[in-house]
């Protein structure tokens, strides 16, 4: 009897965590966290199944990104840092004997799949989905230019750095990104079209369509 009490006043707890408003921004973070881990873990177990069934379109799709990843922050480094690597099958050796290569692992696709899928789950209207999901293509895209570039730059000021800065700083730098983009579409734009009934406690949202 003393057990089912417990499950009992623990599933009201819960009930109670899902439907006070002021809780709003931790629910959000946790349902956050829990899309992110899944999107994250699904997109490694994909790997092994080497993406099936779209296996073919997805390393078409890690060629075409390859190709733009390399050509656009190659150009930053010959243009703004004023470096001049020799490119050899899609690898930039630098003058100070290190080299940076242009991979599937450094293409950015996981992250634009993640970062899409991101926000086709996540509430919210579909009317600003529309614009927003590219515009995270392209922030991904961008940060992954920024983290290819800054690499360039720690590899001939800070050699020594380099894995530190690769593992630590540059990768992390993509959730940071994806995060600052999931807090501004709480605030701005997920609760859009949704307005709460506060005439009594506790009383569901109602959904404007």
């Amino acid at each position: 009897m003393r057990i089912k009490e417990i499950v009992s006043g623990l599933i009201c707890n819960s009930s109670g965590f899902f439907r006070d408003n002021k809780l709003r921004p931790l629910r959000g973070v946790l349902i956050f966290i829990l899309l992110t881990l899944l999107i994250h873990f699904g997109f490694r177990y994909w790997v092994t199944l080497d993406y099936f069934p779209i296996g073919a379109l997805i390393h078409q799709a890690y060629s075409v990104m390859i190709e733009l990843v390399l050509n656009h922050s190659l150009w930053f480094i010959r243009n703004v840092l004023h470096y001049h690597p020799t490119l050899i099958d899609h690898t930039m050796y630098f003058d100070s004997a290190g080299y940076i290569a242009i991979n599937e692992g450094c293409a950015g696709l996981k992250q634009v799949l993640q970062v899409s899928l991101l926000f086709l789950i996540y509430p919210g209207p579909w009317k600003h989905k529309l614009w927003y999901i590219p515009l995270g293509i392209l922030l991904m895209h961008a940060t992954n230019l920024f983290r290819i570039v800054g690499l360039a730059e720690v590899l001939h000021q800070w050699p020594d750095y380099w894995k530190f800065s690769h593992d630590n700083i540059f990768r992390p730098l993509f959730y940071v990104v994806i995060f600052s983009m999931w807090v501004l579409w709480e605030e701005k734009f997920a609760r859009q079209g949704i307005s709460v009934d506060t005439s009594s406690p506790g009383k569901a949202a109602d959904v404007k369509n």
